[in-house]
Order: structure tokens, then sequence, then C-alpha cells
């Protein structure tokens, strides 16, 4: 008996439809998403579409970034989102400002970062045009809208809820905005004391905000130890090395409340939804004994210029060493490459003294028994 060829071309394009939608459905399922919130350590290039100075898109950054050229990741390479999904397998997450990220891209997740923000939105207001976190969290609900419309609402729900979730925040504001200048509007509303409990409080805010939207596996980075980048020493005039001490002091208040009201949060939800990644701790590590992790100096910055290369901005004039693997500190405020690499390491495998509850590599062997 013959097939009516209608038959035949209806069936041809059932057939196809159906492959389309298995060609990201089971994606959705089977990959986890990767979604990265924050300022200039995370940023991979959103400030590059905005009409900001907080940017990163002219040499030498990027220098050593397989292209060799500039991205708008403030690093010579990769930078710490980069080196996180590398080292879970995870496929790279695009900025959401990008022209790339659509189609089958966007089921990997999405980097809504952005350069010179802050916990507080008086924060990087010299920067003008930046994704302030109430932005960014607009972002990510339209991201979600996005890809509703490509496998649907349960699905989508599914992707954020089982997805891994970097936040890092905090440094901005201090470094540009409570210690901005003398007469900071902040720095004369509040003591030091007074602020770091301001900024845990208003952070409390943000994370409950996020996990409004869906994320369930949130991994929240403190501020490494301010007074000790390039910037701060150059900035405070530190002769032998020493460490700014109202920035690092700043730190040792903020930090300590930021990991107790997460222990808090994780008490109150009934579950290990946000991980404390103690950066603090990591870099003092790296600062105090560069050598033990073949890094030749942690107080000089590769690009800059003045003392400790710490003033100023990198640019193609500025002082720029030729081998990045041997400092920690690329420019004045941000970590090479490598020494992003040393302390991804510790989220992977690190003890409780680095990651509360616990590492990412606990974190992937639990997610996959679920």
């Amino acid at each position: 008996m013959s097939i009516p060829r209608i038959f035949l071309i209806t069936t041809l394009t059932v057939a196809l439809a159906m492959a389309m939608v298995a060609t990201i459905v089971p994606q959705a399922e089977a990959a986890r998403a990767f979604f990265v919130f924050g300022d200039s350590l995370v940023d991979s290039g959103n400030n590059n579409y905005l009409a900001t100075t907080a940017r990163a898109d002219s040499p030498p950054y990027g220098i050593d970034y397989p292209t060799h050229r500039p991205t708008g990741r403030f690093s010579n390479g990769f930078n710490f989102p980069d080196i996180i999904s590398q080292s879970m397998g995870l496929e790279p997450t695009l900025p959401y400002l990008s022209p790339e990220l659509n189609g089958q891209r966007l089921l990997n997740g999405a980097n809504f970062a952005s350069a010179g923000i802050g916990i507080l939105n008086d924060t990087g207001i010299q920067f003008v045009n930046i994704l302030r976190m109430f932005r960014q969290f607009q972002l990510f609900e339209e991201y979600q809208q996005r890809v509703s419309a490509i496998i649907g609402t349960d699905r989508t729900q599914q992707l954020v809820n089982n997805a891994l979730v970097l936040i890092t925040l905090g440094g901005n504001d201090f470094v540009n905005n409570y210690f901005l200048t003398p007469f900071a509007p902040r720095r004369r509303q509040f003591s030091l004391p007074d602020y770091c409990r301001f900024l845990v409080s208003e952070y409390r805010k943000l994370l409950m905000r996020l996990y409004d939207l869906g994320g369930r596996r949130i991994l929240v980075t403190g501020t490494g130890p301010l007074g000790c980048v390039p910037a701060e020493l150059a900035m405070s005039g530190s002769t032998n090395g020493e460490c700014a001490p109202e920035p690092q002091r700043a730190a040792q208040i903020f930090n300590p409340q930021l990991f107790q009201m997460l222990q808090n949060l994780n008490r109150e939800l009934g579950s290990d939804v946000f991980i404390t990644a103690n950066a603090f701790a990591m870099n003092t590590d790296l600062i105090n004994s560069p050598q033990r992790f073949g890094f030749v100096t942690s107080k000089v910055a590769c690009c800059g210029q003045g003392l400790y290369n710490g003033l100023g901005l990198c640019t193609v004039v500025s002082n720029l060493c030729p081998n990045r693997n041997v400092y920690v500190f690329w420019d004045a405020f941000h970590p090479t490459e490598r020494a992003n690499r040393v302390l991804v390491q510790q989220l992977m495998t690190g003890t409780t003294e680095y990651m509360n509850p616990m590492n990412l590599s606990t974190i992937m062997a639990l997610d996959a028994k679920l």
C-alpha cells in the first residue's frame, strides 16, 4: 500500500521539529548553568558595551588570553569565573550584554557582572553608567524570560535552580566609596564598624533577592585583604610593603560579619544555599608567602606605574612585566590569571578554613546524586 505524500511530508516535519527541540532541551537538563554577578573581579566584558570609564578593553589587558587581545576582563588572560568554569567542566559563560549570547549559548548561563559596582547604589558613581546590582537582577529576570521562550517556564526554573551562582561584591564599597576621599559622604555618615554592619544588612537583601529569583547554590566570596593590593600600598606610601591599615581593618571587620550572616541565612532556609569563600584567607596566603606558590612578588603589580606599579591605570604606556606567571597582581587591584588559578584551586578542594560549609568539588559530588 502506498503512503500518501502529504503524510510523509507531515511526518518528516514533525520529526525535524522534535529533533530541533531535542538538541536544546536535553542539554538544558544535562549541563549545569553558571551565573555570575558582581564587580570587576568577575566582569567578563559587560562594561565593553557601556559608556563608562570602568573598562578593560584596551592593551595590555588580555595579553595572555588565547586571542592575545583585550576582552573586557580585568586580567592578563582568563579571570576568576572563566577558571571556575574550566575547573568544573562547565561551558564558559558570556557577558549578558554580548550580542553573541543567544540561542543554545543562553542555556550555559550568563555573566551579569559590571566593573565598578558595589553592594550600595552610590558605590562607583564616578564611573557613571555601570550595571548596579538592581540592574543586574533585572537583566537576570530578562534572561529567564528569553530562556523560557526556548525551553518553557518549567525547564527554565529547573535550569536556574540547578545552576551554580557566583556573586562577588564589597571591595568597591570600601575603595571606591568609603575610602575614596577623606570627606566621602559615607565616611561622614558612618564609623567604619557601623558602615560594615550597614553593608552586611544591605548585602543580605541582595542575596535574598537572588534566592527569590531562583538561585539555590550561591557561592559568595568575601573581600580580599584590601589594604594589601598595590594601589593601597602606593596610596598609603608604604615603604616596606606593609598593608595599608584602614582598608585592612575594614576587611577584617566586614568578612566575619558577612560569613555569620550567610550561616544564619542557611539556617533560616534549612539548606546550604549559600557557600562562603574566604577570599581574605586565600589571598593572604598568596601575599604573605608568594614563593610557596611559585610567585616572585605579591607587592608590585605587573602593569602600572609609580610606587609598586600601583598608581593610575594599566595602559600601553605603563610598566609591563615580561612574565605574568611570577606576579600575584596583574594591575593595581586585580590578580593575574595564574593567581586566580591558585585561588580557584582552593575553591575546588580547600578545607573549611577557606570554604564553608563545603568546597566546590563536594558540591558537585552532592548535586550529582540529586
